[in-house]
């Protein structure tokens, strides 16, 4: 029997909110079971990697970011709260955006460890957008108020599609150009601006030509997608089915963990 692969997902964070009891007055770190159940859906372990930082009543022991990248085979970042601007560079331009620093800096550190153990990496949606930022990228803070285009936001956060784009001859291309349908569940009002070092887009929104698919252009697997593949219901011939994708990154990790 082979070997299940052993993915890491990164935590998306609850902080504590002020005059807060209870849970409500810890730090929880936590996964969205739709992408940790989308991911499982071949022979993977699925594993939340918690942060490491030293804020709790318990001394931790010595274990680091980098010692679960040499341990795990790859890396999903999940979506979640709004990057800071302050990790790109800026100052958020309203008080409701000034995203989650802490998740950011834990995230960053993490994509690092294993770009750098030369493991896989796939981001989806805040995801995509952290790729960029830790590769020295910029966002749009605010889609509507920068750029006068308001459909990339919605209240369906599960089923708002919108169509897209893939880049001729690129990954993605090659791994579903083969469909007929090209909508994607995509909800954000940030959106890649100026592209890190060493990535190239490979699909654009089509009406605005928004950046919705990055990859580093190396010989590892390192993808960003804003849009959510695990909200495509199988069988929903209109929306792309991304499983392709998640072969190719576990195809990468077995290869990866066979060395």
């Amino acid at each position: 029997m082979t070997t299940p692969l052993k993915i890491g997902l990164s935590a998306r964070i609850y902080h504590p909110q002020p005059g807060a009891d209870g849970l409500q007055s810890k730090t929880l770190q936590y996964l969205e079971q739709s992408v940790a159940h989308w991911v499982m859906s071949r022979d993977v372990m699925v594993l939340m990697i918690p942060t490491v930082l030293g804020d709790g009543m318990i001394n931790r022991s010595s274990i680091r970011l980098a010692d679960y990248a040499r341990y795990l085979d790859g890396l999903v970042l999940q979506g979640g709260a709004d990057l800071s601007p302050r990790s790109y560079g800026e100052e958020p331009l309203h008080q409701d955006w000034h995203g989650d620093a802490v998740r950011d800096a834990y995230e960053m550190e993490l994509f690092h460890e294993f770009v750098e153990a030369g493991k896989p990496v796939l981001g989806i949606c805040r995801g995509a957008q952290l790729i960029n930022v830790a590769l020295g990228g910029t966002l749009y803070q605010d889609i509507p108020s920068q750029l006068g285009v308001s459909h990339h936001l919605h209240r369906d956060y599960d089923s708002h599609a919108h169509d897209i784009v893939l880049t001729p001859d690129s990954l993605l291309a090659g791994l579903l150009g083969g469909q007929g349908g090209k909508q994607v569940i995509s909800i954000h009002h940030q959106a890649i601006r100026a592209l890190g070092r060493g990535l190239l887009v490979e699909a654009r929104a089509s009406d605005d030509g928004l950046i919705e698919a990055v990859r580093l252009d190396d010989d590892n697997f390192v993808c960003g997608l804003q849009w959510h593949p695990e909200f495509h219901p199988p069988g929903a011939v209109h929306l792309l089915d991304c499983t392709p994708v998640l072969d190719r990154f576990l195809l990468r990790a077995r290869e990866r963990s066979r060395r």
